[in-house]
């Protein structure tokens, strides 16, 4: 059985069922070589008011399901996706830019979502309370109701079924907007297999669209949460919409990530996770090593040693050849990472690999002898460069590390003692000694702080419960209690 048959959804959203958004359409581009692969339908304004009336009625039933129901739909979602895994993985390819290895890493997460979300609706709800009244005191959980996801282009179906999958499992409803750009991959496919999975009609609505999609998602009076992931200048925006309307926004943001190389450890291995951490899908990722901070004993060597890597990575197109690095997003990122490139360089950065775009593609660029203030290292790029600079002291990488705004991921590799106290120091959401930055399991807990989001509001039980519960107190008395009125 195919699960993405064009027929389905060409030129369509899915509101209640698959039909014609107000919108319009938008084709589908393959970055690697500007070829249309379909089209999608755009949802506008008025969509979103009736995908919100009809997911929060719909809700109301589904959160009164019993927990096996929802367990079941959620265990079949994940088995779908094993089944339909190569399928799934051939859009995520052409669609997003993704070599294969990447594409299944997606789906073989999107699988484990399923089946780690399927618990949760067994999981115990609340906790009995002390108290000095005679009645039994509770503290429950209960569903939000409706949950906006917003998710974007990198990895657009972990991005997305990361929050689709709990939200669901815990008795919501969801409004998903995935980026238009990678809206088949990050959208279709997750309604697809939740239609073949039996989830009832009305609880998840796809809704492509542009800001103004954005704004009415958010803005909705239906939706209770917003669990947004994508560019920090994006989320404050959704963070602001939100307080405003008294919401919870969940925001998984940018991050400029280090990563810390100790006196002492192997070279090859830390060339070898350095390279992975700031060239795995183009550098497009939240969690990329923006930043190389290596002992002055090894800076040298591992310069040369990363920029031999860099060299060596072949770059094209990931659908027809066996490559490293596929195309950049679209030209505007692409014109963004060339940019601080070239700006990194007149502000004296030495260009040891790379350095040069070719077509859609950047290749794989090492730059070396950086200081804090240069623009390679004080901005997230989102591209495939690695910015490198030696330290001498821990004190100083501890600095160096947390002089960012950003607080995602950080790597730190060498002696796990001296890594240990380090990882005590330094101010992130994750940190990994003797691994890179780029990591992600759906059983753990994933977040960043400062500009990179409000903490780990994704992934493990009890991170998604208390992103897509509410908290109630309720009592219980054998009889009506006496007051003094």
């Amino acid at each position: 059985m195919t699960l993405l048959d064009p027929a389905t959804w060409t030129g369509k959203i899915h509101l209640d069922g698959w039909t014609a958004g107000s919108g319009g359409v938008q084709d589908v581009v393959e970055p690697a070589t500007g070829d249309v692969l379909g089209q999608v339908g755009v949802a506008g304004p008025d969509d979103v008011t009736r995908a919100a009336t009809r997911a929060a009625a719909a809700q109301e039933e589904w959160a009164a399901r019993p927990p096996e129901e929802r367990a079941a739909v959620l265990r079949r979602a994940g088995e779908l996706w094993e089944t339909h895994a190569e399928e799934v993985q051939g859009w995520i390819v052409r669609e997003a830019g993704s070599v294969p290895t990447k594409a299944g890493l997606e789906t073989h997460i999107a699988a484990a979502e399923c089946f780690e979300a399927a618990a949760l609706p067994t999981h115990p709800q609340g906790e009995v309370l002390a108290s000095n009244a005679p009645h039994w005191s509770f503290a429950r959980r209960r569903p939000v109701g409706v949950v906006t996801v917003i998710a974007p282009f990198n990895f657009p179906l972990i991005l997305s079924i990361r929050s689709v999958a709990p939200a669901l499992a815990l008795g919501n409803a969801v409004l998903l907007k995935p980026d238009p750009r990678t809206a088949v991959c990050g959208g279709v496919a997750l309604v697809r297999v939740f239609e073949e999975a039996g989830l009832p009609a009305g609880l998840l609505q796809l809704l492509p669209g542009g800001t103004d999609v954005g704004v009415a998602v958010v803005e909705a009076p239906e939706v209770s949460v917003i669990s947004f992931t994508g560019s920090t200048a994006a989320g404050r925006k959704v963070g602001e919409a939100a307080a405003r309307h008294l919401k919870r926004a969940h925001l998984e943001l940018g991050g400029n990530n280090a990563l810390v190389v100790l006196p002492g450890a192997d070279l090859a291995l830390a060339a070898s996770a350095g390279a992975f951490g700031s060239f795995l899908h183009q550098g497009q990722i939240c969690m990329t090593t923006g930043r190389h901070f290596v002992h002055e004993s090894l800076y040298d060597d591992y310069v040369a040693a990363l920029a031999g890597k860099a060299e060596n990575l072949p770059v094209g197109d990931p659908s027809t050849d066996q490559v490293a690095l596929g195309p950049i997003i679209d030209g505007k990122q692409l014109d963004n990472i060339d940019a601080i490139v070239t700006e990194s360089q007149s502000q004296g950065a030495r260009l040891a690999a790379g350095g040069r775009r070719e077509g859609p593609y950047y290749y794989p660029t090492v730059l070396a002898d950086l200081t804090p203030d240069n623009r390679a290292f004080a901005d997230e790029i989102f591209g495939p460069v690695a910015p490198v600079m030696s330290f001498s002291t821990d004190d100083e990488v501890v600095g160096l590390v947390n002089a960012n705004e950003y607080g995602l991921s950080v790597g730190i590799l060498g002696d796990v003692g001296r890594a240990m106290k380090i990882a005590d120091r330094v101010r992130s959401g994750k940190v990994h000694i003797n691994e890179q930055t780029v990591s992600d399991e759906a059983n753990a807990p994933f977040g960043g702080v400062g500009a990179s989001g409000t903490g780990s509001r994704f992934g493990g039980a009890a991170a998604n419960i208390e992103a897509f519960t509410e908290t109630q107190w309720l009592t219980v008395r054998p009889d009506i209690a006496p007051y003094p009125f």
